[in-house]
């Protein structure tokens, strides 16, 4: 090996380390790293790095159980909160189940829309609650920093007229 593919090799090293200590073992990850000398036919393997558990190869992959969104409180669950859902979902704001698609700080603008125009006066507990987050007052104070938060709010009124 000359030096150009010695460099190559630490710095792959280097992220693969990297990779380790940042907790991606866990999702099981295999590299095989070969070498082919320039104008050569023959394939000589090099090194193989393994993190996390190794899965056999005929294991049978299984499906991964989709987590069943909490049902809709009823403050959000009225006529006039069905109404605002359809128009976020047709706006790609929201899902099927009306989980956010959104960035934190949009999605509580989005929380904020929807609580002024239903009267919610707990919306940060009741949207908390539905989409599994935290600190979403904080996500809402930090919106409102930001010029592009501020154009998504334009937006919101548009799609909520």
């Amino acid at each position: 090996m000359n030096r150009n593919d010695e460099e190559a090799l630490g710095l792959l090293n280097r992220l693969l380390e990297g990779l380790h200590q940042a907790g991606l073992e866990n999702f099981g990850s295999h590299i095989n790293l070969v070498y082919v000398a320039p104008g050569a036919q023959y394939v000589n393997h090099i090194d193989t790095q393994v993190f996390g558990e190794r899965k056999p190869q005929n294991a049978v992959q299984e499906t991964p159980v989709k987590d069943t969104p909490p049902p809709l409180p009823p403050e959000l669950s009225t006529d006039k909160a069905m109404a605002l859902w359809q128009k976020a979902q047709r706006a790609g704001f929201v899902d099927a189940d009306y989980q956010p698609l959104l960035s934190r700080t949009q999605s509580a603008l989005l929380a904020d829309a929807m609580a002024e125009r239903l009267g919610i006066k707990e919306k940060w507990k009741v949207f908390e609650a539905l989409w599994n987050r935290k600190n979403m007052r904080s996500d809402y104070n930090l919106a409102l920093t930001r010029k592009l938060s501020l154009d998504f709010q334009d937006e919101l009124k548009r799609v909520f007229v």
